[in-house]
């Protein structure tokens, strides 16, 4: 693929943009920064909400060069310059309160983000043990996306509106042994997904990084030959796939990398920045 046919960059942000220390490296950022120099768009493409991309797209410069912003795994996707919705796939009011009542039989936290609010059932509860150290998921959540916290009893009896994702948390073992009985009932009408080893994840059905690229992108007029993507884990293989040169960080996921059509150096090693500079797009 010459470096004359690359329109548009795809990334992924945990484990792919940001490094160990959720930080973007220099020489990553210096090559993003030149591709958009020479006209190709970047789009962060993440289980995260709008709200928890501005940090990155202002590091980036995106917000000065029409970047996008694909949200929650696809179901939103704008313009982080303009706020221009290209695409939206919200799951109804009651598929979310079906999923949020069902919730009530598992010990892990909902979350569903609105705004510059993030509501939950409990804000000082969900400490999981990550790596040895107890580790609050809500406070990681909120701080990582900017959000004000607000607490409900029960957000299946709170919520009224479409959403377009509902996140729980839990402690990574307890979702290992719990997030088939989770998805069972939504198995066939929503997409159910894990992001991180304690992060489990409602959409609606069809909603994936593929589907929302393909819709916002043709209002572009980008082809997906015309694009690169990257990415860690399983919520990336879709983009991965779709996109007409997709590469895995070398610390993804083998699911990941079997998805990919090449496999780069790790997000601690500047393997975004490697790929551009392969590509000649540094």
């Amino acid at each position: 693929m010459g470096k004359n046919n690359i329109k548009a960059i795809l990334l992924d942000i945990d484990g792919t943009l940001t490094n160990s220390d959720k930080e973007i490296t220099m020489a990553t950022k210096e090559a993003l920064l030149a591709a958009q120099e020479k006209g190709i768009r970047l789009a962060l493409a993440s289980g995260r909400p709008d709200q928890g991309l501005f940090k990155w797209a202002r590091e980036l410069q995106m917000d000065r060069h029409h970047g996008i912003f694909i949200c929650y795994n696809g179901a939103k996707v704008i313009d982080c310059q303009s706020g221009e919705v290209y695409y939206s796939h919200s799951m109804s009011r009651e598929e979310a309160k079906a999923v949020l009542t069902h919730l009530r039989s598992f010990s892990v936290t909902p979350i569903i983000a609105r705004d510059e609010y993030m509501h939950t059932t409990d804000v000082f509860g969900c400490v999981i043990s990550r790596n040895g150290r107890p580790f609050n998921v809500v406070e990681y959540e909120s701080r990582g996306n900017g959000y004000i916290l607000c607490e409900h009893k029960d957000l299946a009896d709170w919520l009224d509106f479409p959403v377009e994702k509902i996140l729980t948390a839990a402690d990574p073992a307890y979702l290992k042994d719990n997030w088939e009985a989770m998805e069972a009932p939504f198995r066939d009408s929503l997409s159910c997904m894990f992001t991180s080893d304690f992060y489990f994840e409602y959409t609606a059905k069809g909603v994936d990084k593929a589907a929302a690229i393909e819709a916002a992108f043709g209002k572009l007029g980008i082809r997906r030959e015309e694009m690169m993507a990257f990415g860690d884990a399983q919520n990336d293989n879709s983009m991965l796939r779709y996109a007409g040169l997709g590469i895995a960080m070398g610390n993804a996921a083998q699911e990941t990398k079997a998805a990919a059509d090449e496999i780069t150096l790790d997000n601690d090693h500047d393997g975004i920045a490697e790929s551009l500079k392969k590509h000649g797009l540094r």
